[in-house]
């Protein structure tokens, strides 16, 4: 799919100069000693419809049923509290990114693997995550899937509402998509099923947080 780059920022407004960090009482790494795996956050980018959110539920079930501690921020969840006073426009789209990237690093400082579901369409606003996650403990996913499938599916509707102008900005339509160009893994969700894809991506965290003995 042909993209076109667009200026966004991902920038928070300096904090007050009356709050200050707090140490944990218990840390990342006495968490992960416990729990016998690393944390990490996994970011699931692509089209609507393409399957990420059905992606990261079936694959945090795997995960927490394999005794990991996993926990998906899904884009609508995200969007019906933390975010509901952001639109679409691509400045509060890049302000959705960062506060999703900022909840998935209080998620990983308690040793958690972070499973977010999240179109997230500019990919320097992406690229910026990694301001608020190391790079090491940053794992993105692209859920590949043809724009035609993803209208086909349509499974909320929105494709449709949007045709009829009843959705703008809309990505894919309306707005744009920028594909990331070198996800840690590419899951081409046209041609395998959710299952098959969570399986995938299972593999993938347990060789970045399982397979990876914690320091004693």
């Amino acid at each position: 799919m042909e993209t076109t780059h667009r200026t966004t920022t991902l920038e928070a407004s300096p904090p007050s100069i009356n709050v200050v960090r707090q140490r944990l009482a218990v840390t990342r790494e006495q968490r992960e000693f416990r729990n016998d795996h690393r944390g990490a956050v996994v970011w699931l980018t692509g089209l609507p419809g393409s399957g990420k959110s059905t992606i990261a539920r079936v694959t945090e079930r795997i995960l927490h049923d394999l005794g990991l501690q996993a926990v998906t921020l899904d884009g609508d969840n995200i969007r019906l509290g933390l975010c509901s006073d952001l639109g679409f426009s691509d400045a509060d789209r890049s302000e959705n990114v960062r506060r999703a990237a900022e909840t998935a690093k209080l998620f990983l400082d308690q040793g958690n693997v972070v499973i977010v579901a999240l179109v997230s369409p500019a990919r320097r606003a992406r690229e910026k995550v990694m301001q608020v996650i190391p790079a090491k403990d940053f794992l993105e996913v692209y859920c590949c899937c043809p724009l035609s499938v993803c209208e086909e599916r349509d499974p909320k509707g929105h494709y449709a509402r949007a045709k009829r102008g009843e959705i703008p900005n809309f990505t894919g339509l309306s707005a744009f998509y920028e594909e990331p160009l070198e996800p840690a893994l590419l899951l081409s969700t046209d041609r395998e099923s959710a299952g098959e894809s969570a399986c995938r991506l299972t593999e993938l965290v347990l060789k970045q947080c399982k397979a990876i003995a914690v320091q004693r």
